[in-house]
């Protein structure tokens, strides 16, 4: 270590270099080595080193507690300009410009300043805030005379942005409230053109939503709140569902009245007596504003004179009955139920010639089984529905099988890409049809464990179709293993005996696909195969599909077939055997 002089000419005073020779004199008399020496002098160096590294550290510490200090101060800033709505503010100080402390001096006065502009913001939102939540209370009802209302204002936001927010809701409530008398009236109006043409007292029926809203109370002391509103929208909404239902109604004994008088050839003058209950038979709902149009007393009247026709129309009862029992008919043939529609019309014949029947229970009768009919209907629809896509999939199957057969199928013919994209759409559809056969005898089975009965497609078990075509499809799968196997036992019976006799040409045909020539889907057999192994009813004719009949005993030739794929399956079988047949070895 260098040795300084011995005294500080500007302090004065004792320095550290006098010490030290001050200590090598003393080390010098006392004759320690120079090893000892240079020890102490480190030991002595390190010792002020710490020095110093102490007070450095504390005023790292002290440097970082006034930047941490000014970093909040600048953040506060920041968070008041932001909850107040300020961009910017000029006067911040920049963060190279003077020392730290400088720096927290100068924003001290921003801070102070903000928070006061602050506090006087909050007091502006609180006023408008507690003015809108008056206005609210008023209108809802709720508000008691003197009673305080508290408001809580969101200090994270007061700009005046948000400020002018509240004011304009403010103007809009003032707005709202002066205009919900307009609304009262309004609805009060409703009411009483509703009451007129239902026959229904006015004023009974207003004051039990209120009483202010009698006539004898002022307009500006009707009630204007959000239960009174709500009370008045649900009345004019329940009286106009009154008018709907009583119109309903209306129109139906007017169209009951017009049928029983073109039954009957009612004179006109008869049929005036009631014009004012056939005038509405076809109006709407808003075009009926006569008052009293839909009284229940005019209702009653129009009750009576359609029963009183009821008991007149026994004349034309054998007429009446017919055109009932042709739609009961119209709707078992749409739903594939067979009924003896002959014996059915002799039975009314015969109850209306013996007269031990009244005409009110036969329609009545009729009525039901049309009901019940109907009913039947809708409970067969689903199956029905699935009965048809499984029709129309094995008519797609059975047009695939002779697709596929046709050599010419890939020529560039006109129409050939039609017929491409249809046998496209075919494989898609055939695919799906074990998944639909299950699904059908799935709720087929259901059907008929929830009733009791078996369910029948035109006089036919749908469940024996069903389980025909499986077992056919099933054979058919089989057949088509079995010829694999066959084609690859003379694959290997050919590799041998090329190994045998070495490879010479077969005179065997190639073993590519061979079109069978035979009827078509609604032929015959082919090859003693037969086109149907069904025969569950012997009166449905061809089995290459079940086919609704009309009540003339004509086919409907719109419905698609039940499965015509047998036909299909029968060639194909006659294919593969033909096929196998040809493929057979020669000998050698």
């Amino acid at each position: 270590m260098a040795i300084t002089d011995t005294q500080n000419p500007l302090l004065g005073e004792t320095t550290c270099g006098s010490l030290l020779q001050q200590l090598q004199l003393i080390w010098d008399e006392v004759g320690e080595c120079d090893e000892e020496r240079d020890r102490m002098l480190l030991q002595l160096e390190q010792e002020c080193l710490e020095v110093y590294k102490r007070k450095v550290e504390q005023a790292s510490k002290t440097r970082a507690l006034l930047l941490q200090s000014l970093a909040d101060s600048k953040a506060e800033l920041i968070r008041l300009l932001s909850a107040l709505g300020e961009k910017s503010f000029i006067g911040i100080p920049d963060k190279s410009y003077g020392t730290i402390k400088e720096q927290l001096a100068a924003i001290a006065p921003l801070l102070e300043q903000m928070c006061k502009q602050k506090e006087d913001r909050i007091r502006e939102f609180a006023d408008v805030q507690l003015q809108i939540e008056k206005i609210r209370g008023e209108i809802a009802g709720n508000l008691k005379i003197g009673e305080q209302i508290g408001t809580t204002v969101d200090e994270e936001d007061l700009s005046l942005k948000k400020l002018d927010e509240y004011q304009f809701q403010l103007q809009e409530l003032q707005k709202e409230k002066s205009d919900r008398l307009h609304k009262v009236l309004d609805f009060v109006s409703t009411v009483h053109d509703l009451c007129a043409v239902l026959g229904l007292d006015f004023f009974g029926t207003i004051i039990e939503v209120h009483p202010s809203l009698n006539d004898s109370v002022g307009v500006q002391s009707k009630s204007i709140s959000d239960d009174t509103l709500s009370k008045l929208s649900s009345m004019v909404t329940a009286l106009e569902e009154d008018k709907k239902t009583r119109l309903q109604k209306l129109q139906e004994l007017a169209a009951q009245l017009t049928d029983l008088w073109n039954l009957m050839d009612t004179p006109m003058e008869e049929q005036s007596l009631f014009s004012h209950v056939t005038c509405n038979i076809s109006a709407t709902v808003d075009e009926v504003t006569i008052p009293g149009a839909l009284a229940l007393d005019l209702i009653e009247q129009a009750e009576v004179e359609v029963e009183r026709l009821d008991q007149l129309k026994a004349s034309k009862m054998k007429e009446i009955a017919f055109k009932k029992q042709t739609e009961l008919e119209d709707i078992y043939a749409r739903a594939h139920i067979d009924i003896d529609s002959a014996a059915a019309r002799d039975k009314i014949l015969a109850l209306i010639d013996s007269g031990n029947v009244e005409p009110s229970e036969l329609l009545a009768e009729m009525d039901n089984q049309i009901l019940k009919a109907k009913e039947e209907g809708m409970s067969r629809k689903e199956i029905l529905e699935k009965v048809e896509k499984w029709m129309s999939a094995c008519e797609e199957e059975s047009w695939l099988e002779d697709y596929s057969r046709d050599d010419n199928r890939y020529n560039s013919s006109r129409g050939a890409h039609l017929n491409l994209k249809r046998a496209e759409k075919a494989r898609i559809l055939v695919n799906k049809i074990p998944a639909l056969v299950d699904m059908l005898i799935a709720k087929t089975r259901a059907w008929e464990e929830d009733r009791g009965m078996s369910f029948m497609y035109d006089g036919v078990p749908l469940l024996a179709m069903l389980d025909e075509y499986t077992l056919l499809r099933q054979e058919r799968e089989e057949e088509k293993r079995r010829q694999r196997d066959q084609k690859r036992i003379h694959e290997q019976l050919a590799t041998e005996k090329e190994a045998l006799f070495g490879s010479r040409p077969s005179p065997a045909r190639p073993l590519g696909p061979k079109k069978v020539m035979g009827p078509h889907a609604n032929g015959g057999a082919s090859n003693g195969t037969p086109s149907r192994r069904l025969s569950l009813n012997a009166n449905q004719g061809s089995m290459n599909g079940v086919r609704s009949m009309s009540r003339d005993g004509k086919r409907d030739s719109n419905r698609p077939a039940a499965p015509v794929n047998y036909v299909a399956m029968a060639k194909e079988d006659a294919a593969s055997q033909m096929c196998v047949t040809e493929q057979a070895p020669a000998s050698p």
